[in-house]
């Protein structure tokens, strides 16, 4: 199978600091979203950051490899739902990653399914592209 490439852009002007830009989802054309550095660095304000890019793609990643192990254990989920924190600290840059989830498999035991999840966030594409990044998992059965 031949791979697949994905396409944004971004187009800024001015500074850092006062300066602004506009990111755009090209590959999929659903849409322009606005970004600058004090939504980055302190409240997002309506805008979005790199930051908020990289949880989508990372929750939405592990996801699709989450619920493709747990069907190729015999397990699959009936549903997922993930969380992805990315942590930025103006002059340090991204710290941590936490992978928050909840699913509902039918027959499985809590301990597999924290297992399974561990084997899904070391082994999703994205986690693979943010090694140097700490990345945590929290994972529990829905209630």
């Amino acid at each position: 199978m031949a791979g697949t490439t994905r396409t944004a852009t971004n187009h800024w002007e001015g500074d850092l600091l006062h300066g602004s830009g506009q990111v755009t989802l090209e590959s999929s054309g659903i849409g322009s979203f606005d970004v600058n550095w004090p939504s980055r660095a302190e409240k997002a304000n309506g805008k979005t950051s790199p930051e908020e890019l990289i949880a989508a793609a990372h929750s939405s990643c592990f996801n699709m490899a989450f619920s493709n192990g747990l069907a190729g254990a015999g397990t699959p989920p009936t549903s997922l739902d993930t969380t992805a924190e990315v942590t930025f600290v103006p002059g340090s840059g991204i710290t941590g990653i936490v992978l928050k989830v909840v699913g509902s498999v039918p027959g499985m035991s809590a301990d597999d399914f924290k297992a399974a999840a561990e084997d899904a966030k070391a082994n999703c594409p994205v986690s693979q592209a943010l090694k140097a990044v700490p990345i945590s998992l929290e994972a529990s059965l829905a209630e």
